[in-house]
């Protein structure tokens, strides 16, 4: 039975940022890594967005940057200036790409691709098993979601932030390719939290999302449904379906934390990595990851790294809100966008504000929902 200094019970995002910037860092080269994946990682089998004010590591993987950006709903509509930041589109096969391009020079680093079938922490080490081998490692960095796990307690809500997209190529030249449409809630509600989500790589050619904040997902054909309504609503008559994708993110202020233990850390979703208001995976975990690999170079217990900020506490508010009365979200958001600066609203879902400009991000929202929300959370403040 083979053992590893680190064992990688899937490799999703998370993961992938977390071995990357463990490479770059030369501190590891040393360690025994093997990375275990029932995915072999060679399809673009999702789209990732995220803001940034300068390059970032991941560069090669943009396809696609946009200096502005469309809100709207039913009533209004606003041009956002995002200056200084670039909202910026990954594919998800240009990401795998070069993660793997660089594990690939890698002597220490192993992949397999086989389904993690269990993972048992022991007194010295940590047994990991998958249909056809079995492994020891002194470490285990765990992204394998435990769905029941999360749906089977009611201590905090659980929404998904559930789409389908299409990537479609239209004869009629409508769209913008120098505007991303980050949210256009003007799309019928039906009691929920519905926007169409845009991202125009050229005048004729775009990925179309039909998004949705809410605990239930809908039948397929309701999705498309709508991304048809939308494309006639754009004017387009005649185009073709380029590709297509979907996906469920929890939306979840789950402590995944009290999970760790001293010898398995769970990191990305399964760790609560993805911002849990937004659901915005790329950023949240690109930091987080950065935190990580420094964390490993200096402390062996693992139950460490996690650390519950206020913005925990925020987004814990707003899924309460949209849990209990999930026709609020298109306001909620509307009063965020109608007037506030793009920047700051960026900067405070990034996580990186003074609580004076949380204020200033928090006055524009509906007072009273957050104000019972407050009533009903402050309990998890002192847990």
């Amino acid at each position: 039975m083979k053992h590893y200094d680190y064992i990688f019970t899937g490799t999703g995002l998370a993961a992938l940022m977390t071995i990357y910037k463990m490479i770059e860092s030369g501190k590891f080269d040393d360690q025994s890594i093997l990375l275990i994946d029932e995915n072999t990682k060679k399809d673009n089998d999702r789209t990732w967005c995220f803001w940034e004010q300068n390059e970032s590591k991941w560069e090669k993987s943009i396809s696609k940057k946009w200096d502005s950006a469309l809100f709207a709903n039913a009533t209004f509509s606003r041009d956002l200036d995002l200056k200084p930041y670039q909202y910026n589109m990954v594919k998800g096969l240009d990401f795998y790409n070069q993660v793997f391009e660089l594990i690939s020079k890698q002597k220490n680093i192993t992949f397999l691709n086989e389904k993690v079938t269990d993972i048992n922490e022991l007194v010295n080490h940590v047994f990991v098993a998958t249909p056809l081998e079995n492994f020891t490692c002194s470490k285990v960095i765990n992204s394998i979601y435990r769905k029941s796990e999360v749906e089977n307690q009611t201590n905090y809500p659980l929404l998904q932030q559930h789409f389908i997209g299409w990537f479609i190529k239209s004869k009629q030249a409508v769209f913008n390719a120098n505007q991303a449409t980050f949210m256009d809630f003007s799309v019928e509600q039906r009691g929920n939290t519905r926007f169409m989500y845009v991202l125009p790589t050229s005048s004729t050619e775009a990925l179309l999302e039909y998004t949705l904040f809410s605990a239930q997902l809908l039948p397929k054909e309701e999705y498309e449904n709508e991304i048809i309504k939308y494309i006639q609503k754009l004017g387009i008559t005649d185009y073709e379906i380029v590709e297509k994708e979907q996906g469920s993110i929890p939306m979840s202020c789950y402590p995944f934390w009290k999970k760790n233990t001293e010898k398995v850390l769970n990191i990305g979703t399964a760790g609560g990595w993805t911002k849990a208001s937004t659901g915005y995976t790329f950023k949240s975990s690109d930091k987080k990851s950065t935190e990580l690999v420094r964390f490993l170079q200096k402390e062996t217990d693992l139950t460490k790294f996690h650390k519950t900020t206020k913005f925990w506490f925020y987004d814990l508010l707003l899924l309460d809100i949209l849990y209990r009365k999930n026709e609020l979200g298109a306001s909620i958001f509307s009063s965020l966008f109608k007037k506030g600066s793009p920047a700051l609203i960026f900067k405070f879902l990034d996580e990186e504000t003074t609580f004076a400009e949380d204020l200033q991000v928090i006055w524009k929202c509906p007072k009273i929902p957050f104000i019972d929300a407050l009533v009903r959370s402050g309990r998890h403040l002192f847990q």
